[in-house]
């Protein structure tokens, strides 16, 4: 059996839709950030996908710039994180949206 461009779309479907149910429901700011990237990474697979079955590497180029972006995204967030427990004590996103200033 071979792997078609159907299958890898459903997979990345079923990620993408995993990374947002994470994304929308979780109240911890780590987990959140790791719902990201499943969603980052279910759009890589699609760009792959689609780079395999046109046989052009523009999808993998841009695989790269998105890696990119998702590894600034974790910086970030992890910086942010550390500074909301150093000044709150807390990651849940519930209780951070009511701090003021």
């Amino acid at each position: 059996m071979t792997i078609t461009l159907s299958h890898l779309l459903i997979l990345s479907g079923i990620l993408f839709t995993i990374g947002l149910v994470g994304a929308v429901t979780r109240k911890n700011i780590i987990m959140i950030l790791l719902s990201l990237e499943i969603l980052l990474n279910a759009a890589n697979l699609a760009f792959v996908a689609f780079s395999r079955a046109l046989g052009d590497i523009h999808g993998q180029m841009m695989v790269f710039f998105v890696m990119i972006v998702a590894a600034a995204e974790v910086t970030v967030g992890l910086a942010i994180a550390v500074v909301l427990v150093r000044q709150g004590g807390t990651i849940n996103a519930d209780e951070i949206r009511g701090m003021k200033g």
